[in-house]
């Protein structure tokens, strides 16, 4: 930490994706003051959360499930438009309807135990000593990187999906994806447009889901995610567990042979990867669309992980610290539910503060 004064607050909100808005509203809407009884910090350089950071082709249109942030509709986006000016235009304008006042480019490196009995988050900018802890960093700087045997070898490119530049880099190569999510499959699609040869690869047989997604299923799938985090497990998305939307897209993708799937290789070699059966696939590039993990390293010193290796929650709260809210976070991993997240973390911390006066 460098040498800014210590700033004394009420809450500190860590992240301005949708979960951290979501959580800033409804502080504001709670009565606290930005920049007087909390503040809201952001590492990026602009808004729009891990939206700013998103592949040119990833079109608004095809954006899944993105559901608006409280108290303000996105209204009039086109569906040509890429997500990444759509939504960072769109958090600008909520930023600044509701005077949220972000603090950004700020680098949170740690938070751990203050004095009289508040939390010390220390940044970049300086330190703040704060009641209570809203944190909404999500996944998208810590992309998960498979390892496999050979992998160093490989004379070609290999990238993941937070480097993925869109499909007109892969022209006319011979390109193999591995991951059975959505970011996979709409990688996988896009490039066999251009691409000399595409080859798929998953651990699992991909899920391919018929019919609508209606709150019935949504709500099972949240309990899937939520029983892992009540259990001090990894959360896995939400994602994860719903399956992939069969839409004309993915129909005609399967028709044409662009979504057989091959099981999982067994090594990558310099000309490509290979199984142990005896199969060789060659291949100019790779593309690592295996998800991402959550970004809770600077919670570290606060000892909150459970033996399984997650954060066991009461709602958003920490098991192990009631002050510390974890938003968009496993069974709130979606837009809907850092929404419901930043509310629930919100009227939980308001009881805290109400019992709790604040020490001078």
């Amino acid at each position: 930490m460098n040498d800014f004064a210590v700033r004394d607050v009420d809450v500190v909100v860590i992240g301005a994706g949708q979960a951290g808005l979501s959580g800033a509203y409804h502080l504001r809407r709670a009565g606290l003051v930005p920049d007087r009884d909390f503040v809201v910090l952001d590492h990026a350089p602009r808004p729009g959360g891990a939206w700013q950071f998103r592949w040119p082709s990833l079109t608004y249109g095809k954006v899944h499930g993105m559901y608006a942030l409280p108290g303000m509709e996105l209204t009039g986006a086109a569906a040509d438009r890429p997500s990444s000016e759509v939504i960072g235009a769109y958090f600008t304008a909520y930023e600044d309807a509701f005077g949220l006042r972000v603090h950004r480019p700020v680098d949170v490196r740690g938070v751990r135990e203050g004095e009289s009995g508040r939390l010390l988050v220390e940044t970049s900018q300086g330190g703040y000593a704060t009641r209570a802890l809203i944190n909404a960093t999500g996944t998208w700087d810590r992309p998960f990187w498979p390892r496999y045997p050979g992998q160093e070898t490989f004379r070609g490119r290999q990238l993941h999906t937070a480097d993925y530049p869109g499909p007109d880099a892969f022209a006319g190569l011979r390109v193999v994806v591995v991951g059975g999510g959505a970011s996979g499959t709409q990688h996988l699609m896009e490039i066999a447009e251009v691409a000399a040869e595409t080859t798929w690869v998953t651990r699992r047989p991909p899920v391919f889901r018929e019919g609508p997604f209606d709150q019935e299923a949504g709500r099972a799938a949240v309990a899937m995610v939520e029983e892992r985090v009540r259990l001090g497990l990894p959360p896995r998305s939400v994602v994860s567990v719903t399956g992939l939307p069969l839409n004309d897209a993915v129909r005609a993708a399967r028709a044409k042979g662009v979504l057989d799937r091959l099981p999982m290789f067994d090594r990558i070699t310099p000309q490509g990867v290979a199984w142990d059966d005896g199969r060789t696939v060659e291949a100019d590039a790779i593309v690592w669309a295996t998800g991402f993990r959550p970004v809770v390293d600077h919670l570290a010193p606060l000892r909150l992980r459970e033996p399984g290796g997650g954060i066991r929650l009461e709602g958003t709260r920490a098991v192990r610290d009631e002050r510390v809210h974890l938003v968009g976070y496993g069974p709130s991993a979606s837009t809907i539910g850092a929404n419901r997240a930043g509310r629930a973390a919100v009227r939980d911390i308001k009881r805290l503060l109400e019992r709790e006066p604040a020490v001078a």
